[in-house]
């Protein structure tokens, strides 16, 4: 499976963006999917987890203000960013939880990451 972030961006402080991350590659299943941010000089930090369809958890410097959904028939998740703020500033990268449905085999992939900078 391949994975391919976009929507990262410039934006205002309190400004909103929407991350995508599509998937493709054939003959496999995805039960978990997840964001990561990494922000210069810090470690890779986990944003947010969709188990299933449903997201399970969120980071708690972003509850409340982003987002992650799933549309199944686009093979995408998305991050709905909103009252975005400077400390958001990162790179942020996509990964799933992947199933081959041939040989049962059980992998992770990692998008490219999408810059995202939040700053006036």
């Amino acid at each position: 499976v391949q994975l391919q972030a976009s929507g990262g961006g410039l934006v205002q402080p309190g400004g909103s963006l929407r991350l995508s991350c599509a998937a493709s590659g054939s003959d496999y299943s995805i039960d978990t999917m997840n964001w990561y941010r990494q922000a210069p000089g810090k470690q890779r930090e986990l944003v947010a987890t969709i188990i299933n369809d449903r997201p399970t958890n969120y980071s708690d410097s972003v509850k409340g203000r982003f987002t992650a959904s799933r549309d199944n028939a686009k093979n995408t998740m998305y991050l709905e960013m909103n009252s975005l703020k400077p400390e958001d500033t990162a790179v942020y990268y996509c990964n799933s939880v992947t199933r081959d449905l041939a040989s049962q085999k059980v992998s992770i992939s990692w998008g490219r990451g999408t810059q995202v900078t939040v700053s006036s």
